[in-house]
């Protein structure tokens, strides 16, 4: 038994239909769009930022800036070179939100008085040397996606930290890592190198 089509049951060609749809509503098929390359990509690149103000500890937002990167899944260290009194130094670091590192030097207070008017004895100096050795050492291992190193144009210039040895540790920073510096002082040298640089004129 052989079955046949009538004309109302035979298959129709879909193109032909959009076809003739397009030319009963006056609209035209669109031309090819012809192949583009992918896009590519772009890394990351870090900046170097300075924060300065005509007093100490006026950089929290700095902080919080630090620490929501970090919740965010970013590496952070933040190494404040003249706050004391919770005797950390490089092996007492505080952890925080998973990815912050916190350094302090291993001084009994807050350093707020230069280097060379210390005690002979005083363990000051190599404390915040200590510090900024382990800051070198990160900056050079590229393990970090944010560094924050509060007041160290004030250790510079109360003369716990040597400008030049900083200066050629910033030049060599990888090109993804943001670098953040604070500071109520701040050398000439470093604030031509930064990207940004921001001004806090009042706390209150």
């Amino acid at each position: 038994m052989t079955a046949s089509l009538s004309p109302s049951h035979r298959s129709v060609d879909p193109s032909m239909t959009d076809h003739r749809s397009q030319e009963s509503d006056g609209s035209r098929p669109l031309a090819a769009v012809a192949d583009r390359r992918l896009l590519h990509l772009v890394a990351p690149e870090g900046q170097l930022q300075v924060y300065t103000a005509p007093y100490r500890g006026s950089f929290s937002v700095v902080l919080s800036q630090a620490l929501r990167a970090a919740g965010l899944g970013s590496r952070v260290l933040v190494a404040q070179f003249l706050k004391g009194g919770v005797d950390q130094g490089p092996d007492g670091r505080v952890r925080l939100c998973g990815r912050l590192e916190w350094l302090r030097p291993a001084v009994p207070g807050c350093l707020s008085e230069p280097a060379s008017t210390l005690a002979v004895d005083s363990s000051a100096p190599e404390a915040v040397e200590s510090i900024w050795q382990e800051c070198r050492d990160r900056i050079l291992a590229s393990d970090l996606d944010q560094m924050v190193l509060d007041e160290v144009g004030l250790a510079i210039a109360l003369g716990y930290l040597d400008e030049a040895d900083v200066l050629t540790t910033l030049e060599q920073r990888p090109g993804s890592m943001d670098v953040i510096l604070t500071g109520s002082v701040m050398p000439s040298i470093l604030m031509a190198m930064a990207d940004q640089v921001t001004e806090l004129r009042r706390g209150f």
